[in-house]
């Protein structure tokens, strides 16, 4: 008799083409398991008329799939990384994550257009790129922008935005990179923690092996560093840290964070290098030290 397993997806396009990869990486494990894919609308799809950090943080857009998960209703849910609390539920463990896709935001621009009018507002979703795009650009006017990826262009189209800043990931897998006007260096817009990483949960004890063609090692490493940069300050949706990872060779990890105070009266940015083996400590020690110089 063969297997099934149930996927948990929320429903946006994109969502359910970053859970078909996890779901095509279990059938080129074992391509008799039957896998069911169950999508849901999330908390934080259904309010859009408010910033997450008003309405109760990332964990508003994982609420229902974990609630889904702990009943038995699916057995693995996949998220963008980025979109996961900090702290997560012993009995829901992270398994496995994809290799990652670019990390980096971008500016896009209203279809047609090649010039960007900074007479109007940007549309920017996060803390972390408002205090980043304002540093770059003191004149301009940045204004939430909630909804999915599709839901956000048709606004900038409208003409409410002069221009967005979005992942860059998200425009790819959606086949959207000629929507891209500039992509954002690290060095301009540091990229939130895991942002092009994908994650899976599952219920504690689930048989991981079936995601050994899905699972990224070298991702997993510096996901989880730029988590423990992010959990050391208590960083949610509405704290506009941000954390960036990168292999510098197989045993050593290269990790860039930002911190800004809440009033953001004050922020630093600081790189340090480690031992792969040590980066999450280090990351942690990192950001409890920005923290310290800085208050």
């Amino acid at each position: 008799m063969s297997r099934t397993i149930r996927v948990g997806s929320r429903e946006s396009k994109l969502a359910v083409i970053q859970s078909e990869m996890v779901i095509d990486a279990i059938r080129a494990y074992d391509p008799s398991i039957e896998i069911e894919l169950v999508t849901m609308k999330t908390t934080g799809d259904k309010i859009l008329d408010r910033t997450l950090d008003k309405v109760g943080g990332k964990g508003l857009f994982v609420r229902e799939l974990d609630r889904a998960l702990l009943a038995g209703e699916v057995d693995l849910t996949v998220h963008s990384m980025k979109d996961l609390p900090a702290q997560l539920n012993e009995n829901l463990p992270l398994v496995a994550v994809s290799s990652r896709e670019t990390p980096y935001d971008v500016l896009v621009l209203p279809e047609g257009c090649t010039q960007w009018d900074q007479t109007k507002p940007v549309g920017c979703a996060s803390a972390r790129r408002a205090v980043q795009i304002k540093a770059l650009y003191p004149h301009i006017e940045v204004k939430p922008v909630r909804g999915n990826i599709q839901t956000r262009l048709r606004k900038l189209d409208s003409g409410e935005y002069g221009a967005l800043i979005l992942a860059q990931a998200g425009l790819h897998r959606l086949g959207l990179d000629a929507r891209i006007h500039h992509i954002f260096t690290p060095e301009e817009i540091l990229p939130s923690a895991c942002q092009g990483v994908l994650a899976v949960q599952a219920r504690k004890g689930f048989d991981i092996n079936v995601l050994t063609k899905f699972h990224d090692a070298d991702a997993w490493d510096c996901a989880m560093a730029e988590r423990a940069f992010i959990r050391a300050l208590d960083g949610g949706c509405s704290s506009p840290v941000a954390a960036f990872a990168q292999l510098v060779d197989t045993a050593t990890v290269k990790l860039t964070g930002l911190y800004v105070t809440e009033d953001r009266m004050y922020s630093s940015i600081e790189t340090i290098t480690c031992p792969r083996a040590d980066s999450e400590a280090c990351a942690a020690a990192l950001a409890l030290r920005m923290k310290r110089e800085g208050s």
